[in-house]
């Protein structure tokens, strides 16, 4: 079983996909056409979150299952530590294995909605590096990415800082470093020299997401903390919300972003779908010399 350890070691930067568990009949459907196209561009790997507290994790694994028995694609679950004790870390983890899974993205997870601040629960983990190093002393079987933040994380603005969290869960366990959206690849380029100079050795996988309408945009860099160039803003808005030509704005900015990328020796690129291939198979096919 291919693990990712052996996806970063290639040459080839490695593409890979993220999606989500649909709620309804409907959705469901409408997602199986979406990753038909999606699996067309041969990602490595798809990944595959879960809802708030858990709240879709039997789906998420019946979505991993999905892709990899009909699409014959590798599938990645996500967890996190948002309500999850020990023993529903043991119970999830024997539920992967015994499903032929490898690898895991583990997270802390973002606190309840709600909730002003994360609080973990009764024995359970209030860092993903205690998660990582929890799986990794339970089980040897699975590789571990874990999430990292080119501007810092939402609740740990100092670079310095956080770069030292992240070096924790890579020194946990993590293999791969898989990081949060954002669109100043200056932040990255600056976040990776932090990472390289603490030591960390693990790839550094840049999280993109294509714009295809601001106002989107806008809401989830709110929740995240990454921040949208004021000229990427002034070029969106120029456009009617999700209009084609605010689409074709906003692939155009994400195509010429993951070249600078991809240029600068970047080991992959990990594409957040929101379950729609369109943004991606233009991203894909205008960037196809890079994976082919």
């Amino acid at each position: 079983m291919t693990q990712f350890k052996d996806i970063y070691a290639g040459r080839k930067p490695a593409l890979s996909v993220e999606i989500f568990p649909p709620k309804t009949e409907q959705s469901w459907a409408n997602l199986q056409t979406e990753l038909t196209h999606l699996v067309a561009h041969r990602p490595a790997f798809v990944s595959v979150t879960y809802g708030a507290g858990g709240s879709t994790r039997a789906k998420t694994l019946e979505l991993v299952e999905m892709i990899h028995t009909r699409f014959q694609v590798m599938s990645v679950p996500h967890f996190t530590c948002v309500g999850s004790s020990r023993d529903d870390v043991r119970d999830y983890v024997d539920r992967v294995l015994a499903q032929g899974v490898r690898n895991l993205v583990a997270l802390r997870g973002d606190p309840p909605q709600g909730d002003a601040q994360f609080a973990p629960v009764p024995d359970g983990f209030r860092y993903a590096n205690e998660l990582v190093a929890f799986i990794k002393g339970y089980t040897a079987e699975l590789d571990i990415a874990v999430a990292g933040y080119p501007e810092g994380h939402v609740e740990c603005r100092h670079l310095v800082q956080d770069v030292e969290n992240l070096k924790r869960k890579v020194d946990a366990g993590a293999s791969v470093v898989l990081t949060q959206l954002f669109y100043g690849n200056a932040d990255f380029l600056r976040f990776r020299d932090e990472a390289t100079r603490a030591g960390i050795k693990a790839p550094i996988v840049p999280g993109i997401m294509p714009i295809t309408r601001f106002s989107q945009i806008q809401r989830i860099t709110s929740l995240c903390g990454a921040h949208i160039p004021d000229a990427l803003s002034a070029a969106l808005l120029r456009h009617e919300d999700g209009s084609p030509a605010q689409q074709a704005a906003g692939i155009e900015y994400t195509i010429e972003q993951c070249r600078e990328l991809l240029d600068h020796g970047v080991p992959g690129l990990h594409v957040f779908t929101l379950n729609n291939n369109h943004a991606t198979s233009r991203l894909v096919d205008a960037l196809g010399s890079y994976f082919d």
